[in-house]
């Protein structure tokens, strides 16, 4: 495979730390295909995440917006800095934020709005964005789950102020741990560059900018290895026959299950027509968390792993503790009970997916 053809090359390379051959190679790739302004190459997304909240400068007594079904990252980043994450509900046809409450939701001390495209679906950025300039707030985009989908043509991640990639082995395109983070402002870009080095203006130096580097900000060690990069390189050249096997995955289990979605024993995931996903997650949502967990008892006996995702971030230890819910919980909580993920990877063939769907059924002829 071209991964390990890459990741031998950059060990005869020598260099194998943070932003080397690999590493430019594949912010270039990232920069044109996406297509984005300014992309850098992190160890996680959750680094990606720490880098947009010292950017965004988040501080005690700062508020940060976001959805409360979300990865801990997102609230982790900027409680780190002291700033306090505030909850809002979602769209229960989506599972996005739920733009209509961001107005409601923000005061003086509002820094950022945080927003997460579940399972790759957009969120409705055009209202978000619209929100966030009246009140002259940047949005974050956690677009862990969306690399390649689209809002209106334009790639989830490139549209507000910062945006931020997963390339964890659960993801779409992996390099087993790695992420990205993307900046629209040049000076910005600059000061993430800062950041990843340790606070120093390395880069600067490896370009042949400035004749020695030093210290000059905060900062700490967010760079990706270039091993991680080289491995990456090659996943997002192959990208179109990766999304393409997973959409057919997805594809398959729309179809396959349309039976039961038209006789509304289960609901699965709307795509708005303005939005083009990336077949990250197929999920389906049963009529509650008993026969949720049911299903998932009944697949796990066939052999079939299928789970659940996110607690609520407001229902949590830490949420309680660090955060806020703002607003009413309509569908948070009773939404994401329901919910379950089926198997969805590259590598499924017809018999993995065909395994699924009998179960699937199998399950309700029983009830």
């Amino acid at each position: 495979p071209t991964e390990l053809r890459y990741a031998d090359q950059a060990l005869q390379y020598g260099r194998i730390a943070g932003n080397g051959i690999f590493t430019q190679e594949c912010e270039g790739l990232l920069r044109s295909s996406l297509p984005a302004q300014h992309v850098a190459l992190s160890s996680s997304c959750t680094h990606a995440l720490e880098l947009a909240a010292l950017l965004d400068g988040a501080k005690p007594g700062g508020e940060v917006i976001m959805p409360s079904f979300t990865f801990s990252s997102c609230a982790n980043a900027f409680i780190l800095f002291g700033a306090k994450p505030i909850f809002v509900d979602v769209r229960p046809d989506t599972m996005n934020i739920d733009e209509d409450l961001l107005e409601s939701a923000i005061t003086a001390k509002t820094q950022a709005i945080l927003v997460m495209h579940y399972g790759g679906v957009a969120c409705n950025m055009d209202r978000i964005c619209d929100i966030a300039a009246q009140h002259q707030i940047p949005v974050i985009e956690d677009a862990a789950h969306a690399i390649y989908a689209t809002y209106r043509g334009r790639a989830l991640g490139t549209i507000g102020s910062i945006g931020t990639y997963s390339f964890h082995e659960t993801k779409n395109l992996s390099c087993g741990e790695g992420g990205a983070i993307v900046v629209q402002d040049t000076d910005l870009f600059h000061r993430a560059e800062v950041l990843r080095e340790k606070g120093t203006n390395r880069s600067a130096f490896f370009r042949g900018e400035i004749d020695k580097y030093s210290w000059i900000d905060l900062g700490s060690s967010y760079l990706m290895s270039d091993l991680s990069a080289a491995i990456l390189t090659a996943q997002i050249e192959r990208r179109e026959e990766i999304l393409a096997a997973r959409q057919k995955v997805w594809d398959y289990y729309r179809s396959e299950l349309f039976d039961l979605i038209n006789k509304e024993r289960i609901e699965v995931q709307a795509i708005p027509p303005e939005c083009v996903h990336n077949a990250h997650i197929f999920y389906i949502k049963l009529a509650d968390l008993a026969e949720r967990e049911a299903l998932r008892e009944h697949l796990k006996q066939l052999g079939v792993h299928s789970v659940f995702h996110y607690v609520p971030l407001h229902s949590s230890i830490a949420g309680k503790k660090f955060g806020e819910l703002r607003g009413e919980d309509q569908f948070t909580t009773t939404e994401s009970s329901r919910l379950l993920r089926l198997p969805l990877f590259s590598a499924m063939n017809s018999e993995h997916m065909s395994r699924v769907v009998e179960g699937v059924y199998a399950f309700f002829v029983k009830r």
